[in-house]
Protein backbone atom coordinates (compact mmCIF):
# COMPACT_ATOMS: atom_id res chain seq x y z
CA UNK A 1 0.00 0.00 0.00
CA UNK A 2 1.55 3.24 -1.20
CA UNK A 3 1.60 6.15 1.24
CA UNK A 4 3.38 9.49 1.27
CA UNK A 5 6.98 8.97 2.44
CA UNK A 6 6.70 11.91 4.84
CA UNK A 7 3.74 10.33 6.68
CA UNK A 8 5.64 7.16 7.61
CA UNK A 9 6.84 6.69 11.22
CA UNK A 10 10.43 7.65 12.06
CA UNK A 11 11.32 4.00 12.78
CA UNK A 12 10.27 2.89 9.28
CA UNK A 13 13.00 0.88 7.57
CA UNK A 14 14.74 2.49 4.60
CA UNK A 15 16.67 1.20 1.63
CA UNK A 16 18.74 3.68 -0.37
CA UNK A 17 19.78 3.00 -3.94
CA UNK A 18 22.27 5.48 -5.38
CA UNK A 19 22.55 5.86 -9.12
CA UNK A 20 25.87 6.25 -10.87
CA UNK A 21 24.38 9.18 -12.80
CA UNK A 22 21.56 11.67 -12.49
CA UNK A 23 18.17 10.77 -13.89
CA UNK A 24 16.58 13.08 -16.46
CA UNK A 25 13.22 14.73 -15.71
CA UNK A 26 11.58 12.30 -18.14
CA UNK A 27 13.20 9.32 -16.39
CA UNK A 28 12.10 10.63 -12.99
CA UNK A 29 8.51 10.80 -14.23
CA UNK A 30 8.74 7.20 -15.47
CA UNK A 31 10.53 6.01 -12.31
CA UNK A 32 7.88 7.64 -10.13
CA UNK A 33 5.17 5.76 -12.02
CA UNK A 34 7.01 2.44 -11.79
CA UNK A 35 7.73 2.90 -8.08
CA UNK A 36 4.09 3.75 -7.39
CA UNK A 37 2.90 0.61 -9.19
CA UNK A 38 5.47 -1.61 -7.46
CA UNK A 39 4.85 -0.28 -3.95
CA UNK A 40 1.06 -0.33 -4.34
CA UNK A 41 1.27 -4.07 -5.08
CA UNK A 42 4.14 -4.91 -2.67
CA UNK A 43 3.15 -7.57 -0.13
CA UNK A 44 4.64 -9.94 2.43
CA UNK A 45 2.90 -13.32 2.64
CA UNK A 46 -0.19 -11.78 1.05
CA UNK A 47 -0.34 -8.86 3.50
CA UNK A 48 -0.02 -5.28 2.25
CA UNK A 49 3.17 -3.45 3.06
CA UNK A 50 2.74 0.22 3.91
CA UNK A 51 5.57 1.96 2.10
CA UNK A 52 6.56 5.16 0.38
CA UNK A 53 9.47 6.48 -1.63
CA UNK A 54 11.43 9.57 -2.56
CA UNK A 55 13.74 10.32 -5.44
CA UNK A 56 16.35 12.70 -4.04
CA UNK A 57 18.81 14.87 -5.99
CA UNK A 58 17.69 13.11 -9.20
CA UNK A 59 20.08 10.33 -8.13
CA UNK A 60 18.87 8.45 -5.04
CA UNK A 61 15.84 6.18 -4.79
CA UNK A 62 14.80 5.90 -1.15
CA UNK A 63 12.16 3.34 -0.22
CA UNK A 64 10.69 3.30 3.29
CA UNK A 65 8.56 0.61 4.92
CA UNK A 66 6.39 0.94 8.01
CA UNK A 67 7.34 -2.25 9.85
CA UNK A 68 4.86 -1.47 12.64
CA UNK A 69 2.09 -2.56 10.29
CA UNK A 70 3.74 -5.54 8.53
CA UNK A 71 7.37 -6.62 8.42
CA UNK A 72 9.28 -7.21 5.21
CA UNK A 73 10.06 -10.88 4.62
CA UNK A 74 12.77 -12.56 2.59
CA UNK A 75 10.38 -12.91 -0.35
CA UNK A 76 9.22 -9.28 -0.21
CA UNK A 77 12.82 -8.02 0.04
CA UNK A 78 13.75 -10.27 -2.90
CA UNK A 79 10.86 -8.76 -4.87
CA UNK A 80 12.13 -5.24 -4.18
CA UNK A 81 15.68 -6.18 -5.19
CA UNK A 82 14.37 -7.76 -8.40
CA UNK A 83 12.40 -4.56 -9.08
CA UNK A 84 15.52 -2.41 -8.59
CA UNK A 85 17.51 -4.73 -10.87
CA UNK A 86 14.83 -4.25 -13.54
CA UNK A 87 15.19 -0.48 -13.16
CA UNK A 88 18.95 -0.88 -13.65
CA UNK A 89 18.31 -2.65 -16.97
CA UNK A 90 15.55 -0.28 -18.09
CA UNK A 91 17.65 2.85 -17.48
CA UNK A 92 21.15 1.47 -18.03
CA UNK A 93 22.14 2.65 -14.56
CA UNK A 94 23.90 1.10 -11.56
CA UNK A 95 21.79 1.20 -8.38
CA UNK A 96 23.10 -1.77 -6.39
CA UNK A 97 26.87 -1.26 -6.14
CA UNK A 98 27.58 -0.43 -2.51
CA UNK A 99 31.32 0.02 -3.16
CA UNK A 100 30.81 3.52 -4.55
CA UNK A 101 30.63 6.82 -2.71
CA UNK A 102 28.43 9.82 -3.42
CA UNK A 103 29.37 13.19 -2.01
CA UNK A 104 28.76 16.88 -2.59
CA UNK A 105 31.13 19.10 -4.49
CA UNK A 106 29.38 22.42 -4.15
CA UNK A 107 25.89 21.86 -5.52
CA UNK A 108 27.08 18.96 -7.66
CA UNK A 109 26.70 15.34 -6.52
CA UNK A 110 29.87 13.38 -7.29
CA UNK A 111 29.90 9.60 -7.58
CA UNK A 112 33.19 7.74 -7.30
CA UNK A 113 34.36 4.19 -6.76
CA UNK A 114 35.52 3.76 -3.16
CA UNK A 115 39.14 3.35 -4.29
CA UNK A 116 39.01 6.74 -6.04
CA UNK A 117 37.40 8.35 -2.99
CA UNK A 118 40.26 6.99 -0.84
CA UNK A 119 42.78 8.52 -3.28
CA UNK A 120 40.93 11.84 -3.17
CA UNK A 121 41.04 11.77 0.64
CA UNK A 122 44.78 11.01 0.59
CA UNK A 123 45.35 13.92 -1.82
CA UNK A 124 43.14 16.20 0.31
CA UNK A 125 40.66 16.61 -2.56
CA UNK A 126 37.96 15.71 -0.04
CA UNK A 127 38.09 16.60 3.64
CA UNK A 128 36.41 15.84 6.94
CA UNK A 129 33.94 18.63 6.05
CA UNK A 130 32.98 17.14 2.68
CA UNK A 131 29.28 16.26 2.74
CA UNK A 132 28.86 12.54 2.06
CA UNK A 133 25.79 10.37 1.72
CA UNK A 134 25.72 7.64 4.33
CA UNK A 135 23.58 5.04 2.58
CA UNK A 136 23.95 2.69 5.56
CA UNK A 137 21.19 4.45 7.51
CA UNK A 138 18.44 2.01 8.42
CA UNK A 139 15.35 4.07 9.24
CA UNK A 140 13.67 7.39 8.46
CA UNK A 141 14.99 9.08 11.62
CA UNK A 142 18.57 8.18 10.65
CA UNK A 143 17.84 9.18 7.05
CA UNK A 144 16.75 12.64 8.21
CA UNK A 145 19.63 13.14 10.66
CA UNK A 146 22.57 11.07 9.40
CA UNK A 147 22.26 10.56 5.66
CA UNK A 148 23.82 13.84 4.49
CA UNK A 149 26.67 14.45 6.89
CA UNK A 150 30.26 15.69 6.98
CA UNK A 151 32.66 12.83 6.23
CA UNK A 152 34.00 13.16 9.78
CA UNK A 153 30.58 11.98 11.10
CA UNK A 154 30.24 8.98 8.81
CA UNK A 155 31.93 5.66 8.09
CA UNK A 156 33.84 7.61 5.43
CA UNK A 157 35.90 9.21 8.23
CA UNK A 158 38.31 6.26 8.25
CA UNK A 159 39.73 7.53 4.93
CA UNK A 160 40.10 11.22 5.90
CA UNK A 161 43.20 12.54 7.63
Amino acid sequence: MLVDFDTLPEESRVWIYQANRSFSEEEITELTSKLEVFIEAWTAHGKDLQAGFKIVYKRFIVIALNQNLNMATGCSIDASVHFIQELEKDYNVDLMDKMNVSFKQGEFIAYKPLIDFKKMAKNNSVSKNTIVFNNLVTNIAEFKDNWEVPASESWHSRFIK
